[in-house]
Formats: C-alpha cells, structure tokens, sequence
C-alpha cells in the first residue's frame, strides 16, 4: 500500500488535527522483520513446511519412489512452500508500512489496514494496566482497557497482545525502543490523571451555592467519574 492512501489525513496517522491543548507525543511504526517473526508466525511456519518437505521426501524413498520422481515432486512441494512463507512476509511488510502508532498528551492512537484503513483512539481515562514483552532490540507494549470498555479484536489485529481473546488489549507490536515509549506513556497518563483532578477541584471551587448546589455537584461528580 503506498502512502497516497493516506493523503486525506491532515496528520499522519492522525484522522482529525488534535484540538487545542492536545499535543503529539511519540509516532512510530512496527518493524516488519520482528512484526512477520512474532505476529504472522513466520518463522515457525517455515519451521512447519521444513518438516513437511523433509517427511514427503523420506516417505517418498521409503516407499521406493525412484529418485528423480522423488526429487521432482519435494522441489514443487518445496516451492510452494516458500511462496507460503514469502506471502506472509509481505503481508507483514505491508501491515507494517500502513500502520501509524501516535501517543498524544491525552489519547492513544492505533491507525492500521491494508484493504480498509481504520483508526481507533483509546483515551488515558479507559486505559488500565500497562504490560511490555520484549523481541531483542524490539517489544510490545500492551494496555489493558478498564472493566466494561471491550474493543473486538479482529478490529484490533495484529495490534492486539497475543494470546487475549476473551479482553483484547491493543499493543504497539514490535516497536523501537519499547522501553522509551513505555515511559512516555506512563508520563502522559500520570500528567493526564494530575489535570483531571485539576479539573474537578476546579468545579467544585467555581460551584454556584445556594439552590444550585445540587446541580454544580452533580457536574463535579461527573467530571471526577471521567478522570
């Protein structure tokens, strides 16, 4: 997919410029090579078809095959196996050029696919815990969304932790410097949630007495609730 699928971004990887007080953080894109290694399996597919293609030729001359047929029949058995594996590197290569990971002083921001591009923003207030899993020079961070906020998966994939069907969490896969990231992020969720209670000791102060103190306290619970 080239970049001119994008044009109608104002910003890359961003559907819509971030409103006033709203700054952009850290961008960064998965590395193919590690995102085709740990989330399209590459390497153990590989792994697979080698299996197969040595077992299809032992049997082959078991069963007393002359060896020219044999021979014959594993190299187009071989070759479609790495038209398999070849497929699937592309395919990562190419999730890899059309996704855009934006962390933002307020949001995070996962914009991804091929066919049909989407983008899904996930603000701090449904962010919970934070898990980072390593890949060598690349990792994967993970946030798990708080208790009744779900996104489907297959929305998410491949930017989803592995092995988490039941409670997707989005995950930046295979990122440079993952642990850099990782302390933006706590930074920025640790700044938003200071603002937040900013906000609220703000409302309560501004509350109006009297007959509308029922209503201004109603506004602060649910500006507290949002934090």
């Amino acid at each position: 997919m080239s970049h001119d699928d994008f044009d109608f971004e104002p910003i890359k990887g961003l559907p819509a410029i971030p409103p006033d007080g709203e700054q952009i953080l850290w961008q960064g894109s998965p590395q193919w090579k590690p995102l085709a290694i740990h989330a399209f399996h590459v390497r153990k597919v590989a792994i697979y078809f080698a299996i197969l293609v040595a077992w299809y030729a032992a049997t082959s001359l078991y069963d007393g095959k002359p060896l020219l047929e044999t021979a014959s029949a594993t190299s187009t058995f071989a070759a479609i196996s790495l038209a398999c594996i070849g497929l699937l590197a592309l395919l990562a290569y190419g999730y890899a050029r059309s996704t855009v990971y934006t962390l933002t002083s307020k949001r995070l921001v996962l914009r991804h696919g091929l066919a049909l591009p989407m983008s899904i923003n996930i603000p701090f207030s449904q962010l919970g815990e934070a898990s980072l899993a390593g890949h060598g020079v690349t990792g994967t961070l993970s946030v798990a969304p708080i208790k009744g906020v779900r996104i489907a998966w297959l929305a998410l994939w491949p930017n989803v932790r592995p092995w988490h069907f039941a409670n997707p969490q989005p995950a930046m896969r295979c990122i440079a410097n993952p642990q850099q990231v990782a302390g933006l992020l706590a930074a920025a969720i640790k700044q938003s949630e200071g603002d937040a209670i900013a906000t609220t000791a703000l409302a309560r102060t501004a509350a109006p007495r009297g007959a509308n103190k029922k209503t201004a306290g109603s506004k602060t619970e649910l500006a507290g609730s949002t934090a």
